[in-house]
């Protein structure tokens, strides 16, 4: 799906893929959109932040999410901008495995819409910061991490 917000032209991905392979497909699409690394952003779960909580980070390894990896070693760089969305850890003896993959709790989903909102908002603000900044530097290589 592609999108113009004010002056740019935003494309949305959702990889059909397994998320261990993932990166092939954003791969493709970087080819086939013509971007660089630097200006793809990853939308995925983190184990390690509460459930909601949100951060956007800059580079980086890929921290054992297999999707991440997927991406940093089909794009040959690990430049892309990520939002970091909180699942939190499994509770008792439920496995990593089976915590990201069972659909959410009723409690759970009725907080999915704040934190969707939320997340766009961010990478949105982020995107618009970035292109305002690379703007008056007359050039592509401002990079700001917030979060």
């Amino acid at each position: 799906r592609s999108s113009d917000l004010d002056h740019l032209h935003l494309i949305l991905l959702k990889p059909r893929r397994f998320m261990n392979i993932n990166g092939q497909s954003v791969a493709s699409a970087a080819e086939k959109f013509g971007l660089d690394p630097e200006n793809i952003y990853l939308i995925h779960d983190d184990l390690d932040k509460p459930l909601g909580k949100l951060s956007l980070k800059l580079g980086g390894s890929a921290r054992g999410h297999n999707g991440v990896r997927s991406c940093i070693e089909s794009l040959h760089s690990n430049c892309m901008v990520r939002l970091r969305v909180g699942i939190g850890r499994p509770l008792g003896r439920t496995s990593v495995e089976r915590h990201v993959l069972e659909a959410f709790s009723s409690t759970e989903r009725e907080l999915l819409p704040r934190i969707m909102e939320q997340g766009a908002e961010l990478v949105l603000e982020h995107i618009l910061r970035r292109t305002e900044s690379e703007g008056s530097k007359g050039s592509s290589e401002g990079h700001t991490n917030y979060g």
